[in-house]
């Protein structure tokens, strides 16, 4: 099925008006007369319609009642520092389909792309539609929360809200981050509501940065090779998603 993204208010009518975007995207698809679409508002709540008529002049019945869906008791939110190009989309992407709450995009010393303080709005409104497209395809009926650019100082005050595990090598090497959860389980009953993954640079944690994470995250191994950046966030986030999905 067919899926749009729309405002909310326009999930309440049962003719509900297309934004620009949504509307252009359905012309593409070319829909067949009475073929069954879902509108959603990427807030948790969707509607299913079937389009009447052909052409441009299109019109919408409604199949259903406004749907609500609820999300997670427990956030998970994706700290990384921007990748390359498309590497960065390809990980907004990845980690909207896997479900993750919010992600702060970071800029730390050693990151290669540096984002001044003029281009950071324009660059979030960039990735929310990223996020938009990717939840979308994926049936996603929530929108992660997509952050504006910050330096690695302004994301530890945010780093402090969680229970945080971070990818790092460390000297003894860290434990596997499935094996700190359990154990963290185990010990605390799992009582946080609120999680996160945080990952690194191409270049890695510069040794201050390093000091300063482990004061207040888990040191963790992301497995028994090196991973790009992108692939160490996808890796963290899907470990840590599927942990508290079977708790």
């Amino acid at each position: 099925m067919h899926r749009l993204l729309v405002p909310s208010e326009q999930l309440a009518s049962d003719s509900p008006v297309l934004p620009k975007e949504a509307a252009n995207h359905l012309k593409v698809l070319r829909p067949k007369d009475g073929e069954e679409i879902e509108l959603f508002d990427g807030s948790g709540k969707s509607r299913r319609f079937s389009v009447e008529g052909v052409g441009k002049n299109f019109r919408f019945a409604a199949l259903s009642p406004v749907c609500a869906s609820a999300r997670a008791s427990r956030t998970l939110t994706l700290f990384a520092c921007v990748t390359k190009g498309s590497r960065w989309d390809w990980t907004i992407e990845k980690a909207t389909e896997l479900g993750v709450t919010r992600i702060v995009p970071v800029v730390s010393a050693r990151t290669i792309v540096r984002i001044g303080a003029d281009e950071r709005e324009a660059k979030r409104a960039r990735w929310i539609r990223i996020a938009e497209d990717a939840a979308r395809q994926s049936d996603a009926k929530w929108i992660p929360e997509i952050h504006e650019p910050v330096s690695f100082a302004e994301s530890l005050p945010l780093l402090r809200e969680t229970t945080c595990f971070v990818g790092a090598l460390t000297n003894p090497p860290p434990r596997p981050l499935l094996k700190e959860l359990t154990d963290m389980r185990q010990a605390a009953g799992d009582a946080s509501d609120s999680f996160s993954i945080y990952v690194g640079p191409e270049g890695d944690f510069s040794p201050e940065e390093l000091a300063a994470l482990i004061d207040i995250a888990t040191p963790v191994s992301f497995g028994s090779t090196i991973l790009r950046a992108e692939t160490a966030a996808i890796y963290g986030v899907s470990v840590l998603k599927s942990f508290l999905d079977c708790r």
